[in-house]
């Protein structure tokens, strides 16, 4: 039976379509490769790929069907996406390690998923465009400055390990990574001008009694939490050592706040999906809340106004990326690598692009987008023509500018990270009482 190299049968898609029964007959199969060249890769049999299917696991802001339907394209396998809550994802991902091929996770989550061994490191040498990742991820600086100074859980601090078998995190760059990063952002709140009637400025405003029972907080604990302290801090109400990581002191104190904020009618809802903070934003039940770039552009899609905040205090950021399951081999682990590679060849980083997220190889997404959409989503200069997101609909008119501006303004202006914090079971217990109270 001939064989050809496993890039060139991916790229010409010969072998699309898959059946999962004959997934699993392949699932369990010895590699195939070249033991003295691990970087370039095995061999893959053409009448094999057809038949591989991957199980994809990860939130709603990137189990996207244009994204499978395009990678299946490309590819020529067969890819299942689930669309998760980030507790379903982070859970499944630790207790069920059957049920997925590929994590697609943040980073502030590995604390939790990397110690249940249910993820195998990633042999960077396979990653065609590691060495043009954005230094956040691999050497964590950001324009010459360590990531790192930011609170939270900075992705330098949990993207290696420090062997091949390893579930430790290494302290400096290795060949092993947790997760490929394709996408991030710098987080803030959305609010709608023509119902708030004035300029949002502050994480402050969460709080304001003027816009009582008309904003919301995410129901996500460690991201909640964050965006409450911000809040809190921002108010004057009380000051944190660490936002990435409080003390069971400042978590009393947070969440006394937020119950008072609760009891007085502050908040219209809690959201722990991206539809849910949509819909809330759009049907104008909340006018002020936490809130996702490509939720914005939601609402922006409905024609309605929406505004992403550039507030003075600065942004939350996170950083998401896939992993592998450490079940993965053979002919499997070949088509995860492949997705992988794919996911920073610059369609995935130019699709999410039209809808405010940042690619982990700017490179070749730039080559992606056309240069109206380069300059507006990335530089921060005016729109030159309308921008369209990635289902057709116009998001911003000509002469608009991005909320918050270049990328190098906004992720050069991030103060803490989406973060696992040594307390964290404490957290989500007193963050429960909080959402129960």
């Amino acid at each position: 039976m001939s064989k050809i190299s496993r890039r060139q049968v991916l790229r010409t898609g010969l072998a699309a379509g898959a059946l999962l029964g004959a997934t699993q007959c392949t699932r369990n199969q010895a590699p195939s490769g070249t033991p003295n060249n691990p970087a370039q890769g095995p061999e893959v049999n053409t009448n094999q790929i057809k038949d591989v299917t991957l199980r994809l696991i990860g939130t709603g802001v990137s189990q996207i069907n244009e994204i499978r339907d395009k990678a299946q394209e490309d590819l020529g396998f067969k890819l299942e996406m689930r669309a998760l809550s980030t507790e379903e994802n982070n859970q499944i991902a630790i207790t069920q390690p059957g049920q997925y091929d590929l994590f697609d996770g943040e980073y502030f989550s590995l604390p939790l998923v990397v110690p249940s061994g249910n993820l195998q490191p990633i042999d960077t040498r396979k990653i065609t465009n590691f060495d043009k990742i954005v230094p956040i991820f691999t050497t964590g600086k950001f324009n010459g400055a360590r990531v790192e100074n930011a609170q939270g859980t900075s992705p330098i601090k949990v993207m290696y390990l420090t062997g091949q078998d390893s579930k430790e995190f290494a302290t400096s760059p290795t060949e092993f990574a947790t997760l490929i990063p394709f996408q991030y952002n710098a987080d803030t709140l959305g609010y709608r001008p023509d119902l708030v009637g004035r300029k949002i400025e502050s994480w402050s405003e969460l709080f304001n009694p003027e816009f009582k029972g008309k904003t919301s907080i995410l129901d996500i604990p460690s991201i909640g939490i964050m965006d409450a302290a911000l809040v809190a801090e921002s108010a004057g109400l009380m000051t944190f050592g660490d936002k990435g990581n409080m003390t069971r002191e400042e978590i009393d104190k947070i969440t006394d706040i937020l119950k008072e904020q609760k009891a007085n009618g502050q908040f219209r809802a809690f959201w722990k999906t991206f539809d849910e903070s949509v819909n809330l934003m759009s049907s104008g039940e909340v006018v002020l809340q936490s809130m996702w770039s490509p939720a914005v552009t939601a609402v922006k899609a409905k024609n309605m106004q929406c505004i992403y905040a550039p507030l003075k205090e600065g942004y939350r950021a996170w950083g998401g990326g896939v992993g592998l399951s450490r079940n993965l081999s053979g002919i499997q682990l070949d088509a995860a690598y492949e997705y992988l590679n794919w996911l920073l060849d610059g369609w995935v980083g130019a699709f999410l692009g039209r809808q405010g997220y940042y690619s982990a190889v700017p490179e070749t997404t730039k080559a992606q987008m056309s240069p109206a959409e380069w300059a507006f989503w990335y530089e921060g200069k005016p729109a030159s023509e309308d921008m369209v997101d990635p289902f057709g609909k116009t998001l911003e008119k000509k002469g608009a500018v991005r909320d918050g501006g270049s990328f190098e303004e906004r992720m050069g202006n991030v103060v803490v990270w989406n973060s696992t914090m040594q307390e964290q079971v404490y957290l989500v217990q007193k963050w429960n009482e909080f959402i129960a109270s």
